[in-house]
């Protein structure tokens, strides 16, 4: 008798404590909106943010945060980080939103995915693939940063790709899409290319095979698999536009978005490697069999200088692939 009294007070524990996350998420999100008619009321250039907008930015990157926590996609400064993350784009575009669920949903399920395999031969293979606030902001930094800039431009809301009416707000656009496709595209290399590759790793520097683990070592696998993501991330984002953004007949073609996506995932992980290859180190430590980023006296170096370490080479990839993609797809954009 008493368990079940147990199971009917957790129960009922859980439903006051989500009736209490709404209210306190409705209560916001209604701030937020009375503050943005106060401020647009002083300011005549700013627009009202709609109250539905307040609340699906706050209420459903908080549901996917609380969801990630529980799953252990991510840990408790993974999850906050996150959440501020998923606040600003879904705030700014709801482009941007979709661009980010789609890379953090594949991501985490891919991480899941081969994790006796990946264990064998990643000496820092952690069960479930927990990232924590630095990881978050390492690859949703700069979308952040741009999403932020995005609204200081053009407000928030949903605008087509179009370089002659809208050329900084399109810029921003194809930065931040291509931020995400990056970081997408060397996800799914790293996650899937392990698994599914039959042949041994080249580092891409030299194109001479390397142990499986290596920094900088590629596989037509998961070169493959790079350019899907990022494909994935375009076609999401071009969806997107489809179902939101009005007279898309009045603007440039918006297709070019979904190949951008996987020119951007290519070359992003191209780029990851790259840097991987000279700046992180790698070494084969006999004692453990397995490819690592540390020196010891058992360890037999591989490539690269101990001078950044994963998250970093992520950053850097991301804000390089942010700045020069965007002047190639201007040159090469259909009018």
């Amino acid at each position: 008798m008493s368990s079940e009294n147990d199971v009917l007070m957790k129960e009922y524990v859980k439903m006051m404590t989500d009736m209490i996350v709404l209210c306190a998420t409705l209560a916001l999100s209604l701030f937020f909106w009375i503050l943005s008619l106060t401020i647009s009321t002083y300011y005549g250039t700013l627009q009202p943010v709609s109250p539905w907008r307040w609340l699906f930015s706050i209420l459903f990157p908080l549901v996917m945060a609380i969801r990630a926590l529980k799953r252990r996609s991510l840990d408790r400064s993974g999850a906050l980080g996150g959440l501020l993350v998923g606040f600003v784009l879904t705030m700014a575009n709801y482009s941007f939103f979709s661009s980010l669920i789609a890379f953090f949903i594949t991501s985490s399920k891919l991480t899941h995915w081969g994790g006796a395999q990946k264990k064998k031969i990643d000496a820092e293979y952690k069960e479930g693939g927990q990232r924590n606030w630095v990881q978050v902001f390492c690859n949703g930094g700069v979308p952040t940063e741009l999403a932020l800039l995005y609204m200081i431009e053009v407000g928030p809301g949903e605008i087509p790709i179009d370089f002659g009416k809208q050329y900084s707000a399109s810029w921003m656009c194809l930065s931040l899409l291509g931020a995400l496709a990056c970081s997408t595209g060397d996800t799914w290399a790293s996650e899937v290319g392990p698994v599914l590759s039959q042949s041994q790793p080249r580092l891409i520097t030299t194109w001479k095979e390397v142990p499986a683990g290596t920094n900088g070592g590629v596989t037509p696998v998961g070169l493959v698999a790079s350019f899907l993501g990022g494909l994935t991330i375009g076609a999401t984002y071009f969806v997107t536009q489809l179902l939101l953004v009005g007279d898309l007949h009045l603007a440039d073609p918006q297709w070019p978005i979904v190949v951008y996506g996987g020119v951007a995932g290519l070359l992003g992980s191209m780029l990851d490697s790259f840097l991987g290859a000279h700046m992180q180190y790698s070494g084969f430590d006999s004692s453990i069999g397995k490819v690592v980023g540390y020196e010891s006296a058992t360890t037999q170096r591989i490539c690269g200088k101990p001078i950044l370490d994963n998250n970093a080479v992520n950053l850097f990839s991301s804000v390089l692939i942010a700045l020069i993609l965007p002047g190639l797809a201007w040159g090469l954009w259909p009018r």
